[in-house]
Parts: structure tokens; C-alpha cells; sequence
């Protein structure tokens, strides 16, 4: 079974099908999944609603001084089993962890253990994983001290890759509520001076950009029930900013805050900070826009000159090949 497996690795031919198929595959994926976009929003806004639920439920637990009830679902048995065997919350355990899963929108206990079991299985899987390739399937050529040292780097690459992944989820949470932030500081500021109170405001406006940003969306949500359940509603925007991680929503908890302890008028405030956001909003990308000739430099030298050369010279080299 090996030799056939060594055997398939180095067939050049069933290589190339291998990997045209798992081309078509995510080409195919990409073009279906845009087509599900709409379910996901809907669960998305439906755990949002849910999430309030919980949330008003410990509040009134907490003013009852009943027993505390859980606010997330627990995790997976097996995970949770392996995290609490190997002491992993000891061990692997980070404070920045759990904010970061915070800021790419897993909240609670139950992926914060994923994330601990992800930290401690994924090593271990890459480094048997090259382990069995470097010794057993190609039988490199190379010294003992190399192949080691590939294993090794791939242990490392293991142990980095869950914090990889949580940048990159970070990364496009950001991004979606950084385009779609001053759109909602403008709908915030007019329900504002129509005359709604914080909460309605916020309401609204998290029901009115779903469309434009579910993770926005989202956190207006959980604000607006923090804002209805918490005793002190400072608390309510510090956590907005923590779970964003943006200056301009920073920026704007600040301004509620102000307005919420010396009675500062906020509209003035919103209409400015919706101003700026979209002014940093424009600056990225022209800066991006600005830095996109020399990235094509590169790709246009091995890419697009080649073909362009061949399709001039080409017809001239022929030519000059059939004559006597």
C-alpha cells in the first residue's frame, strides 16, 4: 500500500489530475457558496436575537441572586475532555487568546477551548504528518539533522497556525465593520435626532445594516441589550470598542460615554466622527490604489511580456523558418 502510494505521489500525470480536480472543486465551491449567503445571515441574526435572550436571562438571574445560569453552550465532549485531561487552560492558556477570539466573533467558553485543543492537537498532527512523508513516503536523500529540522518547522508551523487563522478571521470582521461604519454612524445619527433614546437608536440601526455588514450588525445587538440589562451602561461601550478593535469605534464609545455623564450633545459629535471614518475609509484605499503598480511589476514581467513577445515575434519567426 505504500509503494503504491509512493508510487502515485511521483506519477507526474496523476498528479496534474489530482491537482486540476482540486481546482475545478474550488472554483466551483466559490461561485456556489454566494448562493447560501442569504441563510447565513439569517442564522447569523438569529443567534444575535438569541444571544439577548441569554443575556437578559443572567441579568435577571444576577438581580435575583439566584444561581449564575450559563451564557454559552458548553463545548464538544471529546475537546472539552482532552482540554481538562492535559491541563491545557494551565499550559497553553492567554488572556490575548480570548480577547482575540472575542474580536473575530467567537464568543464564550466553548471556542476558547477549541482554541486551546486546536493549539495542542495541530503541532502534533503536522509534525507526525511530516514525519511520515519525510521518512517513510519520499525517503529524502539528506541528512539526519535536516529531516529533523523540517519536522520541527513543521510542529512550529502547527503551533502558529491557530493564531494564523484567528489574524486572518480578525482581519475580515474588521474590515466588514470598518466599510460599513460610517453608513451606520449616519442611520445612528438621524434616529438620534429624531428623537429616539440610545437603545431604539441602536436597535434600528443594527436591524437596517445587516445587509451591509452582519458583524456590525451583530455587535449593535449585543450593545443595545447590554445597554437594556447592564446597571452601568459605560460598561456597554467600553465593550463595544474591546470587541471591535477599531479607533473609530473607540472614538465614537468615547463620545456616548461623554454624552452619557456631562449631557453633551452627540449629534454634532456623530455627524464629525462619520466624517472622519469615511475620510480614513477613502485614505486606505487610495493608499492600496497607490500600491498597486509596483505589485504588478512583477506578475506583468513573467506573465504578460512573455505572451506579449510571442504573439508579435511569433509570426515573424515562422515566417523566417519557412523560407529556403
Amino acid at each position: 500500500m505504500i509503494e503504491f502510494l509512493i508510487a502515485k505521489m511521483h506519477d507526474a500525470r496523476f498528479m496534474t489530475m489530482l491537482l486540476a480536480a482540486v481546482a475545478a472543486s474550488a472554483t466551483a465551491y466559490t461561485l456556489i457558496m454566494p448562493l447560501f449567503a442569504g441563510e447565513g445571515l439569517a442564522k447569523r441574526m438569529k443567534a444575535v436575537a438569541s444571544e439577548r435572550e441569554r443575556l437578559r436571562q443572567r441579568e435577571r438571574e444576577r438581580l435575583n441572586k439566584s444561581e449564575k445560569v450559563s451564557l454559552r453552550q458548553t463545548p464538544k465532549q471529546l475537546v472539552s475532555k482532552v482540554v481538562e485531561d492535559l491541563n491545557l487552560t494551565k499550559w497553553l492558556a492567554q488572556e490575548a487568546a480570548r480577547d482575540k477570539l472575542i474580536m473575530a466573533g467567537y464568543r464564550g467558553h466553548a471556542p476558547y477551548v477549541t482554541f486551546l485543543f486546536a493549539r495542542a492537537v495541530t503541532p502534533v498532527v503536522l509534525f507526525l504528518g511530516a514525519v511520515f512523508y519525510v521518512f517513510v513516503i519520499t525517503q529524502m536523500d539528506k541528512s539526519l539533522t535536516v529531516k529533523l529540522g523540517i519536522c520541527i518547522g513543521a510542529a512550529y508551523l502547527g503551533l502558529q497556525a491557530p493564531m494564523l487563522f484567528l489574524k486572518n478571521a480578525i482581519s475580515k470582521r474588521q474590515l466588514s465593520i470598518k466599510r460599513a461604519f460610517p453608513d451606520a454612524l449616519d442611520l445612528l445619527l438621524i434616529c438620534i435626532e429624531s428623537g429616539m433614546s440610545v437603545e431604539v437608536a441602536f436597535r434600528k440601526v443594527s436591524t437596517e445594516i445587516a445587509s451591509q455588514s452582519i458583524a456590525l450588525s451583530e455587535e449593535f445587538a449585543l450593545t443595545t441589550a447590554e445597554l437594556s440589562y447592564l446597571q452601568d451602561r459605560k460598561v456597554a461601550y467600553e465593550n463595544l470598542a474591546k470587541r471591535t478593535g477599531l479607533e473609530g469605534v473607540k472614538s465614537v464609545c468615547l463620545a456616548l460615554m461623554q454624552s452619557e455623564r456631562y449631557g453633551t450633545p452627540l449629534g454634532q459629535s456623530l455627524r464629525v466622527m462619520a466624517q472622519e471614518n469615511r475620510d480614513m475609509r477613502m485614505t486606505e484605499a487610495e493608499k492600496k490604489a497607490a500600491a498597486l503598480p509596483p505589485k504588478l511589476t512583477v506578475p506583468m514581467i513573467l506573465f504578460f511580456l512573455p505572451c506579449l513577445f510571442i504573439v508579435i515575434l511569433g509570426p515573424t519567426y515562422i515566417k523566417i523558418q519557412m523560407l529556403p
